[in-house]
């Protein structure tokens, strides 16, 4: 991850925009405190980091630069002493002005935040602050509106695949097509963890496919999916729960993921071919083949908002600490109650 973090404004791949205007700001000379936020591995470190690069020479860089992470300590003393000091001191016979970067900036006290404010702006002259953070609510308005904010949202797949291919090109890495695609998948935007699951993958199986890349994250297979649909939906209750509890020991599966896996099937319904299953067999006797068009299950908008419902449920239950066994118990009979609605409609 570190070791193909962007160097300079050019090497990020995302965030055009933003990048646009940060380099013309800097081009101009006329940087102002900056705010950037969004989630985890977006490139908002990577971003200030590579303007401060282009902004000091490497010689100067550290009397330029002062970097604070969370993991220093970054409570008021701190901000009235060192960040003080080393904003109140001026740059001899340089023009220019100093860069504080204060990453994680949403761990800071509500104090630290309040006497930072008062540096922020008396030290306006000859110092710039960077604030970095994961969530925007969590910086007082105060220190929000005496900076330019800036929103890094996650990343896209065509903007992630090339830079992955770069590394992976670079590394000697042998990827499937379909593991590239797991790849975007379960990173869902977040670059560093792409990279980390690319290198883990690796690390383990020497091949990185669909399946080594699910096994390595413990993530659902996406047949593995549409088998505990299949189940739940064709078998009876006692059957449907041996045998999921058996796939869940096999491979180790949490229901947190299996819920939110099946929430993403039950959502993207409103395909005729799955209707016309429905409806057509009435009996739910799907043959393995076929399972995999159940890769949308498409209930009627009613009996669906019931499904949603009973899916929140379980889920909120699971994330107050009950027990697995129990909430799947839940889980197969929302889908059996389900089953019988639609049926007797159709």
């Amino acid at each position: 991850v570190e070791k193909y973090r962007p160097q300079a404004l050019s090497e990020l791949v995302s965030h055009r925009d933003i990048l646009s205007t940060v380099q013309r700001f800097i081009s101009e000379d006329r940087l102002p405190h900056l705010l950037l936020y969004g989630p985890p591995g977006t490139g908002k470190t990577s971003t200030i980091l590579a303007c401060a690069r282009q902004l000091y020479r490497e010689r100067e860089f550290g009397s330029m630069v002062l970097e604070l992470n969370a993991s220093d300590d970054r409570g008021i003393d701190i901000v009235r002493g060192p960040i003080l000091s080393f904003a109140s001191t001026r740059t001899i016979f340089k023009k220019g002005f100093k860069l504080v970067i204060l990453d994680e900036a949403d761990a800071m006290t509500q104090d630290a935040q309040n006497a930072l404010r008062r540096v922020i702006e008396k030290f306006t002259e000859n110092t710039r602050f960077c604030l970095i953070c994961n969530y925007l609510s969590k910086i007082i308005p105060a220190l929000q509106s005496r900076c330019t904010r800036f929103r890094f949202g996650p990343l896209t797949p065509e903007l992630m695949v090339p830079r992955l291919q770069h590394v992976i090109q670079e590394e000697g890495v042998d990827v499937t097509e379909d593991g590239m695609k797991a790849l975007v998948t379960l990173s869902s935007g977040d670059m560093r963890r792409a990279l980390n699951i690319l290198q883990s993958t690796f690390m383990a199986f020497g091949k990185v496919t669909e399946e080594n890349v699910y096994t390595c994250t413990g993530h659902p297979l996406k047949s593995d999916i549409a088998n505990i649909l299949d189940w739940m939906l064709n078998q009876d209750f006692s059957t449907a729960y041996r045998k999921i509890m058996e796939l869940k020991t096999l491979k180790g599966l949490a229901l947190q993921d299996i819920l939110t896996e099946i929430h993403l099937f039950v959502h993207r319904g409103g395909h005729s071919i799955q209707r016309w299953m429905i409806l057509e067999k009435p009996n739910f006797s799907l043959a393995p083949a076929e399972c995999f068009l159940l890769s949308t299950v498409d209930f009627p908008p009613s009996i669906r908002i019931q499904l949603l419902i009973k899916l929140a449920d379980i889920e909120y239950r699971l994330a107050a600490g009950t027990s697995e066994k129990i909430q799947l118990s839940s889980l197969i009979a929302a889908f059996q109650v389900t089953r019988d609605l639609v049926v007797a409609e159709a």
